[in-house]
């Protein structure tokens, strides 16, 4: 399920306050400085710091891999 545009224009890292990418094929939202993700359940992002997952060095080069060739 895609997230609406205007919602992805506007969300950011609920830590850092940075842009988020959001990797629909793994309904996600990847902060790439941070290296977690926020899951998506049901096209509503859940962006609770405690939520989120902290991502391993493979985790985060593959989803750094799909931002770049997205």
């Amino acid at each position: 399920m895609s997230l609406d545009s205007t919602l992805l224009a506007i969300l950011v890292c609920p830590e850092d306050k940075g842009e988020l990418h959001y990797l629909e094929s793994e309904q996600v939202l990847f902060n790439p400085r941070l290296r977690r993700t926020y899951e998506v359940r049901d096209g509503i992002p859940v962006m609770l710091v405690e939520d989120a997952t902290a991502l391993t060095d493979e985790e985060f080069d593959r989803l750094s891999a799909l931002v770049t060739d997205g």
